[in-house]
């Protein structure tokens, strides 16, 4: 296999895995004690600061809001039963592409380390583009006994080039976190 060919294979791979990378990843805990039928209300707590991206913090309280809705919750400006803290933001993690591994084609003790088995035969990957991660955390606390009930959180890679795809994989992200809310009632 020439190295060009080898350069499309492994930036075919590359694709292939970035496109898996989209999937969110959600993790959820709660009050196992807690009766949430009992909820029928919930106040926005104010944000800690402005948001950096207004269309993005809209979009995702306009989800948030949908999908609480769906559930038989109503919003109220204040004194809801649960009180609902939202925090987010977005990371940008640098990204390498890999050189072909080196594998070792013979038995017995291990050649000295050197750079190339870490880097592959084709030395150091080149420098790819920022990858941004959009967080999201929501919790939902008591409001009468000052206590969360529910917590979890929602970590979503996103397209910066394409603002449209981006809202969209971010509202997905959401429903995907709030089919978890309440316990028990995702099937």
């Amino acid at each position: 296999m020439t190295r060009s060919q080898r350069t499309v294979c492994v930036g075919l791979f590359l694709t292939t895995m970035a496109t898996a990378s989209l999937a969110q990843k959600v993790k959820v805990g709660y009050d196992k004690s807690v009766d949430f039928s009992k909820y029928k209300t919930y106040t926005w707590a104010p944000p800690g600061m402005p948001p950096t991206r207004p269309f993005l913090y809209e979009a995702v309280v306009g989800t948030v809001d949908s999908e609480l809705t769906s559930k038989g919750l109503k919003r109220t400006e204040k004194d809801g039963d649960l009180t609902l803290f939202g925090a987010g933001g977005i990371d940008f993690a640098i990204s390498f592409s890999a050189g072909s591994p080196v594998v070792s084609s013979y038995s017995g003790t291990p050649p000295m380390m050197n750079s190339s088995v870490w880097t592959g035969g084709e030395g150091a990957g080149d420098l790819m583009a920022p990858v941004p991660d959009g967080t999201l955390r929501l919790e939902f606390v008591d409001r009468g006994r000052n206590q969360i009930v529910w917590s979890g959180s929602v970590k979503q890679s996103l397209d910066i080039q394409k603002k449209e795809k981006s809202l969209k994989l971010a509202s997905n992200a959401v429903v995907k976190l709030l089919n978890k809310f309440p316990p028990g009632s995702h099937k």
